[in-house]
């Protein structure tokens, strides 16, 4: 056990200084963010159990059911940054299209990144759709962040108290109790029209392609 638990310590370690190490200087937003030369995916993992995502190169495996374009929403609680439930199928933009950017942690370079690029850099979207953000952090970690970030166009939902939100969309890593990253985009009747997990968990989504499936939704629409 003592060795198993070095093990995950180590893993986490390397976690956070692995995903400070792997950015370096680049533009400054309007929030005075600086955007950094961060690697954006090719392609995507699959959800659920037997499935896996890499951190550099090394497996961890995900837990949960699978899930996969096409599919529903799942109907589990997730915590508003008040402490109140939510579900997340029914979140304040609930029948309107919808992206849920999926982040192991707000407190590493590359979550932040990814959180300041779907506030900054969706062109509008924020307008008319909702834009959200799942973590393991805290509600109260999230509501500080947002605060300092100055993110107001963004709902941030915690999965920290069962990771219900993780185990229903197979995006668990369970060892690490964090989530995958990943970026979806739900149209107006909850179903999933997009989805990608990041095989390697210290790279990007590709979160232009998920505004491009939105912006196509609502043009449907």
């Amino acid at each position: 056990m003592l060795t198993s638990a070095r093990t995950i310590l180590g893993v986490v370690m390397g976690f956070s200084f692995s995903l400070a190490g792997c950015t370096g200087m680049g533009e400054m937003s309007g929030s005075g963010f600086t955007y950094k030369n961060i690697a954006v995916a090719d392609g995507s993992a699959a959800a659920g159990e037997g499935n896996k995502v890499l951190f550099n190169g090394g497996p961890l495996a995900l837990s949960g059911l699978p899930v996969k374009t096409g599919d529903a929403l799942r109907d589990v609680n997730v915590t508003q940054t008040d402490l109140s439930a939510v579900n997340i199928a029914r979140t304040k933009g609930a029948g309107k299209v919808r992206i849920i950017s999926v982040v192991p942690s707000l407190d590493t370079p590359v979550c932040e990144q990814q959180t300041h690029y779907l506030s900054e850099k969706n062109n509008g979207l924020d307008n008319m759709i909702e834009l959200i953000t799942v973590s393991i952090d805290t509600p109260f970690a999230q509501k500080r962040f947002a605060q300092e970030a100055k993110i107001n166009n963004v709902t941030f939902l915690s999965d920290y108290r069962g990771a219900e939100f993780g185990k229903a969309h197979g995006l668990l890593v369970k060892d690490l109790h964090i989530l995958a990253r990943a970026v979806m985009v739900v149209d107006k009747d909850n179903t999933i029209r997009h989805l990608q997990i990041t095989p390697e968990i210290k790279h990007l989504p590709d979160m232009d392609k998920a505004f491009q499936v939105a912006r196509s939704l609502i043009s449907a629409g």
